[in-house]
């Protein structure tokens, strides 16, 4: 771990000011290094505050660190300073052969992009992008449904560690207070000597404390903290990983369910160029939307086929 990780770590544990002395000591290196450590911090978007003969206080942000995620869930990470996106960067590890169930992380991209290639908004400071590469070697009809089962670990993650309960709009968005504050896009990859589905990424944009939101979007994006966060981006990303792993499929599946926005309600959606309506009754296993028209007819709707305009 490097040493303005090791800082980071320091000052995000204390309730008070931590003397520039006592930290030169407990990490092995001189008042001068600590100063460097401190600029880096300050580089990275991390507020501290310096008071003399007092010391340094951690005022607001937080440090990705990559190798405290790796202690505390089961998954190797690649941490990418200058991510244009983490997808690109999974498949890109994919293509050089790296091992399954690495997590590919950045704390910002610069060519993000959502489901039908959407563009969404990745600001510097403030929110965390993740690929997560496995390997399931199945038929395509044999493949756990991911991307439920990771939004049910993201509200599971959520409520454990924050007690806070968020929302899940069908297929892959996270909401909190009516506003959007994650998007989860799964991408697989199918052999054709096999047909097997050889590889699966599972990409996760969430807004952790973002305060400015473009006009264009500020009424509909929102934040899971606004204030100052009482846990570390690191300890989130963590414990998703954790839940999405060391879960019950069925249990995450259960909380998909009874955590959505659109059961029960009345959707428009797009299929076929043709603007359609009915009530959303429920959720297969594999993702599947059912949707009761005003004819009483249900029909099963696949995400890949249409998109929600309203809910």
């Amino acid at each position: 771990m490097k040493t303005y990780e090791k800082l980071f770590q320091i000052l995000h544990q204390a309730d008070d000011y931590v003397n520039g002395e006592q930290i030169a000591q407990d990490l092995g290196i001189s008042r001068t290094s600590v100063w460097k450590a401190i600029q880096t911090l300050e580089k990275e978007g991390v507020v501290i505050e310096s008071v003399k003969n007092r010391g340094y206080r951690l005022k607001a942000g937080d440090l990705l660190i990559p190798q405290w995620i790796e202690q505390e869930a089961p998954i190797a990470v690649s941490f990418n300073p200058d991510c244009q996106s983490t997808q690109m960067d999974a498949k890109a590890g994919i293509e050089a052969g790296a091992a399954a169930d690495t997590l590919y992380l950045a704390a910002a991209q610069s060519a993000g992009r959502g489901r039908f290639g959407r563009a969404f908004f990745c600001p510097k400071q403030g929110g965390f992008y993740m690929s997560l590469h496995l390997r399931p070697d199945l038929p395509f009809d044999q493949l756990p449904s991911y991307t439920i089962l990771t939004a049910g670990a993201v509200y599971k993650a959520v409520k454990n560690l924050c007690l806070i309960d968020v929302d899940i709009k069908w297929v892959n968005d996270i909401y909190y207070k009516n506003k959007k504050i994650a998007g989860i896009l799964t991408e697989a990859t199918t052999s054709v000597e096999t047909g097997l589905v050889t590889d699966v990424i599972i990409g996760v944009g969430f807004n952790f404390s973002i305060h400015d939101f473009p006009e264009d979007i500020k009424e509909k994006a929102g934040s899971l903290f606004e204030q100052e966060p009482p846990i570390s981006r690191n300890e989130l990303i963590a414990e998703i990983w954790n839940c999405f792993y060391e879960s019950d499929p069925e249990e995450l599946f259960y909380l998909y369910k009874q955590h959505s926005l659109v059961l029960g309600r009345q959707v428009t959606f797009s299929q076929k160029k043709t603007d359609c309506t009915g009530l959303a009754k429920d959720i297969s296993s594999s993702g599947q939307l059912l949707v009761q028209l005003a004819d009483g007819q249900e029909i099963w709707l696949s995400s890949g086929e249409i998109s929600l305009t309203s809910w």
